[in-house]
């Protein structure tokens, strides 16, 4: 296992962080606890939950395993998430001081500890004014609540607007993002990745997999049956069967990480997430696994390494769509120039 700083932070994260979405859910408790010691064990740092996840269970799960794990948990970096509903009061949701005050109590109450390590805003708050927002992350921060904090599914003017705001009133700056990236989900290259880039912010992608299309289980014009998240839901958000089904792009992206798959002897999971530790402004992977041989395949990806040619293979197959302007050509020329000569 690689390790990376989080951010622009001090702290060193692997480069592989555990997603916990599954657990409670379709990961029992005892499952929950192999898969963190699977993942523990293969040096794996950095665990990522929210308070939503399995209605809370999920930082409880976690929260049993750091306690009965006293060593070890000395070198996990906790990460949580807070924004969604925690109640149906209308304060019971948002990035308000009111409600994250709570949301984090709560979450240092599940998880057993005294610090989170990173503290993110799960999704942006429209009603919020951000400078409330990012005054008391400060104060969490200067209280020792959380060790530093984040963002998750933010659009890089917000990114940007929330760095240059934390700088104005002198407060801890954000160090994360966790957008959903991968080979088949790529328009945060146009705006989110330079905002990050240009902030020091690192990325925490979520779904690398793009739902499992990028493990290979999904056959061309063969709709997914049995225990899998398509199989059980056709239809199951942006993952949805039919629209990928019916995009060439998803089938040439497909095959282009199987041939390289065939050529190193790894999975597909492992050459799809090999390209995403490979990007720009990427500190950690976020795995999700059901079962811990899920989690030990995607694991192999921190041994495999892609050379250039097969990196620019699939950024070229997986190239995002676009029109000529403003991320075209003809857009892009207007942000460029020579030293000398020409425009």
């Amino acid at each position: 296992m690689d390790y990376r700083l989080l951010g622009n932070s001090g702290t060193s994260v692997s480069t592989l962080t555990l997603g916990t979405m599954t657990f409670g859910s379709e990961a029992d408790e005892p499952t929950s606890h192999q898969i963190i010691d699977t993942f523990v064990a293969a040096g794996g740092t950095l665990i990522d939950t929210a308070d939503v996840y399995s209605g809370n269970e999920s930082e409880r799960i976690i929260g049993r395993w750091l306690a009965a794990h006293p060593t070890e948990a000395q070198q996990v970096v906790v990460a949580t998430k807070g924004r969604f509903p925690q109640g149906d009061g209308p304060n019971d949701v948002g990035l308000s001081r009111r409600h994250l005050s709570r949301a984090l109590d709560a979450s240092l109450g599940r998880l057993g500890v005294e610090t989170i390590d990173l503290y993110q805003m799960h999704a942006w708050d429209a009603l919020t004014p951000i400078e409330e927002t990012l005054r008391f992350l400060d104060d969490a921060v200067s209280a020792g609540k959380i060790g530093s904090y984040g963002f998750s599914n933010y659009l890089g003017y917000q990114v940007t607007k929330a760095v240059y705001e934390a700088r104005a009133h002198h407060f801890a700056p954000p160090v994360t993002l966790q957008p959903q990236y991968n080979l088949l989900v790529r328009d945060i290259e146009h705006e989110v990745v330079p905002a990050c880039l240009d902030a020091g912010i690192g990325l925490l992608p979520w779904s690398p997999l793009a739902g499992g299309w990028l493990s290979g289980k999904y056959q061309r014009d063969e709709a997914p049956t049995g225990s899998t998240r398509l199989g059980e839901n056709p239809q199951r958000g942006m993952e949805a069967w039919e629209a990928r089904n019916g995009d060439e792009r998803t089938w040439a992206v497909l095959d282009a990480v199987s041939g390289i798959a065939d050529a190193h002897g790894a999975s597909r999971s492992q050459v799809a997430l090999a390209w995403l530790l490979a990007r720009p402004a990427v500190t950690s992977v976020i795995l999700g696994a059901r079962t811990v041989s899920q989690l030990e395949d995607n694991l192999g990806a921190a041994d495999l390494v892609l050379d250039d040619a097969e990196l620019q293979t699939l950024t070229d197959v997986s190239a995002p769509r676009i029109d000529d302007y403003p991320y075209g050509t003809a857009g892009v020329a207007q942000r460029e120039r020579k030293i000398t000569g020409g425009r």
